[in-house]
């Protein structure tokens, strides 16, 4: 039976302070923001838009705690990681968490991104989720709107996934490197052989 997603402010309490709870992770991606990059897709997010490309992380149920500490690490000690992006999921429900993570990649010289449901509006306002704004001042690009199906766009060129999302970039130095396309397919082939399958308008599929 298929696991539906519980109150995000009940089921983040139950994650240990300094944890994420996390869907999957991949390193060296070159089809989810600029540059070679570490990818963090965290787990739960209540929205169940229709075309949901990452339907598996609706749940906020617990699938993969993992430290700060470890995830920096992992990060940083590979050299072609330029970046990192937060996708999901829905990043901004664990943002007080995720800007600790932030702020340790940002102290390595590698930028941060993020994807989100949330409006960039909404996340600035009083009923957004804890530790937005703290997220928000580690971001050096945002990508806000929910999927909307009806407005996908399916382009080569475009960097977005359906027409009402924005990018908002926060570090003028990234304006020129918003080239990724969000119909671009990635194949990662792990050390069990197990094989990720990432870009497609921003989904990640487990093999």
């Amino acid at each position: 039976m298929e696991t539906k997603p519980t109150d995000p402010s009940l089921a983040l309490t139950e994650i240990p302070s300094g944890y994420l709870n996390i869907m999957g992770y991949v390193d060296e991606s070159e089809v989810n923001g600029p540059g070679c990059r570490a990818v963090i897709w965290v787990q739960g997010c209540p929205r169940e838009c229709p075309g949901c490309f990452n339907p598996d992380s609706w749940s906020f149920e617990a699938n993969q705690l993992v430290a700060v500490d470890t995830l920096a690490e992992n990060i940083l000690c590979n050299p072609r990681n330029t970046g990192v992006t937060f996708s999901g999921g829905e990043p901004f429900w664990q943002a007080p968490t995720l800007a600790s993570l932030a702020r340790k990649i940002k102290a390595a010289g590698l930028n941060v991104m993020s994807f989100t449901g949330f409006t960039l509006k909404q996340l600035q306002s009083e009923s957004a989720p804890p530790g937005s704004q703290e997220l928000l001042e580690q971001l050096d690009i945002l990508i806000d709107g929910p999927f909307v199906q009806s407005l996908a766009i399916n382009s080569p060129t475009s960097p977005v996934s359906s027409s009402n999302q924005r990018i908002h970039i926060f570090n003028a130095a990234l304006s020129d490197q918003i080239t990724w396309a969000s119909d671009q397919i990635e194949v990662h082939i792990l050390k069990d052989g197990s094989r990720i399958v990432t870009g497609y308008r921003g989904g990640l599929e487990l093999m």
